[in-house]
């Protein structure tokens, strides 16, 4: 570790604290519904779009109801990306004549880029036509995106609202995210992309003559349009195989600092517009703060480890970090800051190969999707995954002082705890069974590369970040056959939707209480002692459930190596 490596961390931490209130200024005013500068712009267009819908913007909907929409509405996309990877063959603007997915893989990536997880099981250079990138992903990659903010908003009207019955229209959430968000700052970041060096054409690929005299084929396509929404919207479905460790999707050391930025903004922000929106900013910046503490632990510990290296290697005469995997152009810093930031940001994407990292580093990745990724998280997710926990904290709390908990003004009664629980529990539940039947079964034992602790880290990693939405992956796993394919996509439903309903189920219980005035025997959620206790609940409740499977695989690993021996 070096000091230039810490400022380098401390640089970045200092731009997210910065732009952390301007972003949730303008979320907070798409929350509201209250008119941008962009509005004389785009007003029309979002006007046109109600009327051709028939949509009553104005219209509150119940949490049932706002439920009901958002699933319908992510069943039509997922049978839409379905049907236009499986006609792929037929379908224009593809050049390079890719077939048609198999059914199986089919289905696994539909699932995936609707559910904002954009796990890629194949090559999407060698897999996929341009039209598919652009009309199929690139657009479940805006509308995801714009899904997790909307319900985020809906969250947040459930505690700021007072003896309501609804909590906002998702199609007017939706539009607005969209139309107001998420594609003007993506024109302008896939603008600044294609001006770094980020291809964005209709070709499909070009002929170059190499150094040595040799002819090569490089793949090409729309690519920072992808990139950008990639990033912003926490997707992390790359265009090329090798993701944002690839020179087309991220030239240089300065668009990896920018990528990184733009994972953290909107989550970042949306702590800030939740404390604006209950009426107290103090509270966004104790959530940020519980955030950001976990999340330079998880750094720490990652820079430690790949900065050391290898004992093993040591011995052998090779001195020098970790660097297995890593680019040069990023170095050990810069992959290390990355891989934490993609995984606690539900993000996925990645500028080096965690299976590559050592086995602590590794686990740190790891360990972050399995907290919920609800430090800074995906767009939306993340914060009202962290307000799941925060009910806990409260819960615990009032237990300790002897009264019934409250947050932010509304009494937390066994309802919304009942609810929290199972909301919180669907992870570690579907994450440790799915890892023990792919433990035993022929069909999944066959898809790790490695043998031992590793190979055991593999699995685990795939399904915790199957079942949290991530879709990075230890990349010694082999998942493109038909029972990953299948298990993973019934994972990533799951991981998405079973926290989502009982979310808004507590909202819509929230919206409809009254306002409680804090007493002098009400416990304060504002301050240094609010701040430890979220860190301690989303650690224990959040991690320990996973202590047995981190210790026969990354922890294991890790003793295995200080011991000198090789699996």
């Amino acid at each position: 570790m070096t000091t230039q490596g810490w400022l380098f961390i401390a640089t970045f931490l200092g731009l997210v604290l910065a732009i952390t209130k301007p972003m949730g200024i303008w979320l907070h005013a798409l929350y509201q519904g209250r008119r941008t500068p962009l509005h004389r712009v785009l007003g029309g267009v979002e006007r046109g779009f109600y009327a051709l819908c028939g949509i009553d913007p104005d219209q509150d909907q119940s949490w049932r109801c706002y439920a009901v929409h958002m699933l319908v509405f992510n069943l039509a996309l997922a049978l839409l990306t379905y049907l236009v990877l499986r006609l792929q063959g037929v379908l224009p603007i593809n050049r390079l004549a890719y077939p048609g997915m198999a059914a199986d893989g089919a289905f696994n990536t539909a699932v995936s880029f609707t559910t904002n997880t954009n796990w890629q099981w194949y090559s999407g250079e060698a897999t996929l036509s341009n039209f598919t990138q652009m009309f199929a992903l690139t657009l479940q990659n805006f509308l995801s995106a714009a899904t997790g903010i909307a319900l985020a908003f809906a969250c947040f009207r459930g505690f700021a609202r007072r003896s309501a019955t609804g909590i906002g229209n998702f199609w007017a959430d939706l539009t607005r995210v969209t139309l107001y968000l998420l594609l003007p700052v993506c024109v302008v970041y896939a603008l600044y992309l294609i001006a770094s060096g980020v291809p964005q054409t209709l070709a499909a690929s070009v002929q170059v003559v190499t150094l040595e005299g040799a002819h090569q084929t490089l793949a090409l396509g729309p690519v920072a349009s992808q990139e950008a929404i990639k990033m912003l919207g926490t997707n992390g479905g790359g265009f090329f195989n090798a993701n944002s460790a690839h020179p087309f999707e991220n030239p240089s050391a300065l668009t990896d600092l920018v990528q990184m930025l733009s994972i953290f903004a909107i989550g970042a922000g949306l702590t800030w517009c939740f404390g604006k929106a209950v009426g107290n900013t103090r509270q966004g910046w104790a959530i940020l703060a519980a955030m950001l503490t976990i999340f330079l632990a998880g750094v720490a510990i990652v820079y430690w480890q790949e900065a050391a290296g290898n004992p093993l290697l040591h011995q052998l005469g090779v001195s020098g970090g970790n660097m297995e995997g890593k680019e040069v152009r990023f170095g050990i810093v810069g992959s290390a800051l990355f891989s934490v930031i993609t995984t606690a940001a539900s993000c996925g994407a990645v500028n080096a190969m965690h299976d590559s990292f050592t086995a602590l580093g590794g686990l740190v990745a790891m360990f972050n999707i399995q907290l919920g990724e609800v430090v800074i998280g995906g767009v939306g997710a993340g914060i009202y995954g962290f307000l799941l926990f925060a009910l806990l904290a409260v819960f615990v709390a009032g237990l300790m002082v002897g009264r019934t908990p409250e947050y932010v003004g509304k009494k937390i009664e066994a309802r919304e705890v009942k609810l929290a629980v199972l909301a919180i529990a669907v992870l570690p539940l579907v994450i440790l069974c799915g890892t023990a039947l792919a433990s035993v079964l022929p069909e999944g034992l066959a898809g790790p590369l490695n043998k031992g602790p590793h190979g055991f880290s593999e699995i685990l990693y795939g399904f915790s970040s199957a079942v949290g939405n991530n879709g990075s992956a230890f990349a010694g796993l082999s998942s493109g056959t038909p029972f990953y394919n299948g298990l993973f996509a019934v994972a990533m439903w799951l991981g998405r939707y079973f926290v989502i309903i009982p979310m808004l189920a507590i909202a819509g219980s929230l919206a409809a209480k009254r306002y409680t005035p804090a007493t002098s025997g009400s416990f304060p959620t504002t301050g240094p002692l609010w701040v430890g206790l979220l860190i301690g609940i989303v650690l224990i409740v959040g991690g320990l459930t996973f202590l047995p499977g981190l210790a026969l695989g990354p922890i294991a690993d890790h003793l295995a190596m200080v011991r000198g021996q090789l699996f």
